[in-house]
């Protein structure tokens, strides 16, 4: 089997809480997000929260406008958002949930639970061209339902997997893991597309990458943090060089 290539989306949001923490201009996620694409990022992450704690809607405007790659819109499943996604038209929108009192998204997505909804949610964002994708757990049920409402994508959700590795729970991590495995591939069987993201580090992010269906790596949070120490270019770089390391 071929494997493909894996895709990097770099996720721009903590430049902006950072710019919130004081106010003003600086750093501006744009200027973040170009630097990625230097970098060799396949493409641009950014979540419009409800209560706009760190990407604000001028944000988005900057970004639709100033990327070369495409632009992954992550938000909530609610009229206001779908919009501004409909306004701006970027290259992908991924349906996330969102709870106010959340410090991060925290789950999947309850796409089973709520497919009429979704369903219809997601319909004018496919015809306006944008490739909808659904922020999910490991959960069969989850999957089947995405590919029968009509997502082009799901993107898995590797925040369990990764916090299990910090905190030294390996038994669990590799029961994870095996989840991941076995939720990339019934997806991949079903028509979809297979991203993955969340909590990936350097130390957590060859296993995820070495999954043949999977397409593409969000990253965010850990990245702007190893900025801090090794600047943006470099650990962009550097993740960029695990994960086609793991690819083989």
């Amino acid at each position: 089997m071929t494997v493909p290539p894996l895709r990097l989306g770099v996720n721009i949001d903590h430049v902006a809480t950072v710019r919130n923490a004081r106010g003003g201009a600086y750093p501006d996620p744009l200027r973040a997000a170009k630097l990625a694409e230097a970098a060799g990022a396949d493409g641009i992450t950014a979540h419009l929260r409800e209560d706009r704690r760190h990407i604000v809607d001028a944000d988005i405007e900057a970004l639709v406008g100033g990327l070369r790659v495409p632009l992954n819109f992550e938000m909530a499943a609610t009229a206001e958002m779908q919009a501004i996604a409909l306004r701006h038209r970027p290259h992908a929108v991924c349906i996330v949930p969102e709870k106010r009192e959340e410090r991060t998204t925290e789950g999947g997505l309850e796409v089973a639970g709520d497919q009429n909804h979704l369903a219809d949610f997601i319909a004018p964002l496919r015809d306006a061209g944008c490739r909808v994708s659904l922020f999910i757990g490991a959960d069969p049920a989850q999957i089947e339902a995405s590919a029968r409402i009509g997502a082009a994508v799901v993107e898995l959700h590797t925040g369990a997997y990764c916090d299990f590795h910090a905190e030294g729970r390996f038994d669990e991590r590799d029961e994870e893991l095996e989840r991941l495995r076995a939720a990339a591939t019934l997806a991949h069987s079903l028509g979809l597309e297979v991203h993955a993201g969340h909590g990936l580090t350097y130390d957590t992010v060859a296993p995820i990458a070495a999954m043949a269906e999977v397409r593409e790596l969000n990253i965010g949070h850990f990245l702007i943090g190893e900025a801090i120490f090794r600047g943006l270019d470099p650990a962009i770089r550097e993740m960029r060089r695990l994960m086609d390391e793991a690819r083989g």
